[in-house]
Formats: C-alpha cells, structure tokens, sequence
C-alpha cells in the first residue's frame, strides 16, 4: 500500500512539473504577452522561436526538455529509497515521464491548455535511454532542415524511437513495454499534430528556417 501511495505522489507531482508551461511563463514575464495569442497559438517552443525570437525560443525549449528529463528521473528515487526493484525502473519512468507530457499538454495551472509536448518529450527519452534521444533528436534537425517543418520532424523522429529498439541491437531492451511506450507516444504526436499533417497535405504549413536564408 506504501508503494501506491508513493508512485501516485511521484505521478502527481510529475504532473504538476510538467504543468508549468515555459512558453507562457517566459512570454508573460519577459514580453508581457501570452504566447498563446500570438502566431500558431501553441504554447511551445516553436512558436515562441516565431513570435519571440531565437533566444528566447532557445531558452524555452531546453527548460522543457529538463522538466521533462527531471520529472521522469523522479522514478530514480523510488530505487534509491528501496520503494521498487531496479528492474521495474523503466517501467515507472515510463509512468512518470508520461504524466509530465501529460501535465505539458493538460496543464492544471493554465486551464489544461498546453503546448504539444514535444521537446518534454525528448527529455523524457534522454532519462530512459540517452543515447537513442541523440539519434532521434539528429533525426528531427535534418527532417527539420531539409523539409522546413517542424511538425514533420516532429512526427518523424517520434516514430523512430520505438524503431530503433526494435530493429538495431545497441538499442535493444529488456523492457518490452518500451517499445509499447513509443509507438503509443507516436500515435499521440500524431493526434496532436492533426491540424498541421492537414496543413501539410494542403501545403499551408508553416516553416521554420533554422539555417537563415540568403537575401538575393
């Protein structure tokens, strides 16, 4: 009974990290606007790239991709208090990760009106495995800078996660439901991202030029 109690309070809280929404906290307190009424009208890191600039879209993304890393290692705890196995560690990062991109898109604190999720996401995979969040953070720079969408990166790199553990050996684990975890994650980028794979389809998009382009 101990244990519940104890991963519910690390879920929840969890839920409350992911719940504070960088984007609207940055533009309310630096630019006294919300981002939320500006551009796309999402509340996240690329949007605020477009409406605020560089800098101040940089400083969002890498704090999402914190809180995202952090609320899931909260599960580190639970094996250094003896509360779980070391085995069922994935599992429960699993659980706490998911409840920080749940809290992102859902936030309590902002009327469960949120961003996408994306970039706590990425911190959620660099807390489970490291090494594959590198490949599937390269894979979305070169989708994104070839194609100009970020959305399109986005999707692309989400769904090569769970491919990866399954089809190249370094990446292989002992956790199956993983592998459950990341093509559940790529259905859920996918629903989020409905209005945008619309506006691809139709070529309105938007783009995003992270290499600036030449004046001719």
């Amino acid at each position: 009974m101990t244990e519940i109690l104890y991963i519910i309070l690390g879920a929840f809280v969890a839920y409350l990290m992911g719940s504070f929404i960088t984007a609207i906290w940055y533009g309310k307190q630096y630019h006294g606007i919300d981002i939320r009424t500006c551009g796309s009208g999402n509340a996240g890191a690329t949007n605020t790239f477009r409406v605020l600039g560089k800098r101040a879209g940089t400083i969002v993304m890498l704090i999402d991709i914190f809180k995202g890393w952090l609320a899931t290692s909260l599960a580190v705890l639970l094996v250094r208090f003896d509360i779980i196995d070391p085995l069922q560690l994935d599992v429960y990062k699993l659980i706490y990760g998911l409840a920080a991109v749940t809290g992102h898109i859902f936030p309590i604190f902002e009327r469960f009106k949120g961003g996408k999720g994306i970039a706590t996401l990425l911190g959620m995979v660099f807390s489970i495995q490291f090494e594959a969040a590198l490949v599937c953070l390269a894979v979305f720079l070169i989708v994104l800078i070839a194609s100009k969408y970020v959305s399109l990166g986005s999707i692309i790199s989400t769904l090569s996660f769970p491919l990866m553990i399954i089809f190249i050996p370094r990446f292989h684990t002992q956790t199956p439901i993983v592998i459950v975890f990341g093509f559940a994650i790529f259905l859920m980028v996918v629903l989020t991202h409905k209005k945008n794979i619309k506006r691809l389809f139709h070529g309105e998009e938007n783009k995003t030029y992270l290499i600036p382009r030449k004046n001719h």
